[in-house]
This record gives structure tokens, sequence and C-alpha cells, in this order.
């Protein structure tokens, strides 16, 4: 257990607003945060955010963002989750958990069916404990100069609704990613 940690359970708020110097806040200022730059793509800045802080620092991060997107021959809408960030000195706390669970409840009431999330392989095993389920799928995502790429990192969904079940065929945003 950190010593970090207050007694107060912590607890998950909207934010208004999420700045890079926010997201600084909570993972330091390096040049790849997220661990993707290699990935080479252009992302979505997230609509809607939450957040958990801690002694007045903000130390976890979820996004959503509404996205379009065709599955098989079919055209919808999923909420994208992304942006999930916990400080380093407050990892192994269940933060992910919190924040992430938050974050779902909301895209419970934007409309959607699903939401999805793409993550670096190390995090499947996290998002699998949370209730997230890889795609066997290719997904084609949107980028500036490139047109349609094929998504580098592992793509998770997970049902917004009792009994939403995916369709089975490839995935095309017609988007960037978030």
């Amino acid at each position: 257990m950190s010593d970090n940690r207050s007694a107060a359970a912590p607890h998950v708020v909207p934010l208004p607003r999420y700045t890079k110097a926010d997201q600084e806040e909570i993972l330091g200022d390096g040049d790849d945060p997220f661990g993707v730059a290699s990935a080479g793509l252009t992302w979505l800045p997230k609509e809607e955010h939450f957040g958990i802080r801690h002694d007045d620092r903000l130390v976890a991060h979820a996004g959503l963002r509404l996205l379009p997107v065709a599955i098989g021959d079919a055209e919808t809408e999923v909420v994208g989750v992304g942006g999930v960030a916990v400080a380093s000195g407050m990892q192994g706390q269940g933060l992910a958990r919190l924040v992430v669970t938050a974050a779902l409840e909301h895209a419970r009431t934007m409309g959607p069916q699903h939401a999805l999330l793409f993550c670096r392989p190390p995090l499947v095993p996290l998002y699998r404990r949370l209730g997230w389920h890889p795609l066997d799928a290719e997904v084609l995502v949107e980028q500036p100069e490139d047109g349609l790429v094929t998504m580098p990192l592992r793509t998770m969904v997970t049902p917004l609704r009792d009994g939403a079940r995916w369709p089975s065929g490839p995935v095309r945003l017609f988007s960037l990613p978030m």
C-alpha cells in the first residue's frame, strides 16, 4: 500500500476540460506518455472527461468521444474510450478501474450499444479484467496523410446495453482514432 493513499476513498468526478497540462500532471511531460508514438497515428481529442484527484492533484483520467463506425455493412456509432491514465505513484490501487467504470456509466447515457478502445498489448489483461473483449477483425481508421490505415494497436470492445452483441465483420472508423 502506498504512503500516498489518503483516508478518503478516491472518487471520480466529471472534468469540465482536460488540457495538455492536466495530462502532464498525471503522466509527466515525456515525449510518448501513452507508449504509442511508434504507431505513427494522429488521434482525436476526447470530448467528455472523468478524473480522480488526490491531494489536489489529478492522478487518473479517462475520456470519451462518439465515433461513427461501420461494422461489416452496418453503419452505427460507438463510444470511444481513450486517454486512460493513472499517475505512476498511484498505480495498483484500482484507479483505472474506477475511472473507466465511471466513464462507461456515462457512456451508457450517450446512445451507442458498445464502447471501443485501442490499447498496447500489455494492457489487454487489465481491460479484460474490466469486462472488455479483444476484436479479431481488422480495424481501419482514417489518417490525415495516409487515408485509411489498419489500426496497429489492439482493439477492444465492451457492451453498453444488456444483450448487446458485437456484429461480425471488418470494422472501419469514419474518423481518426480517439
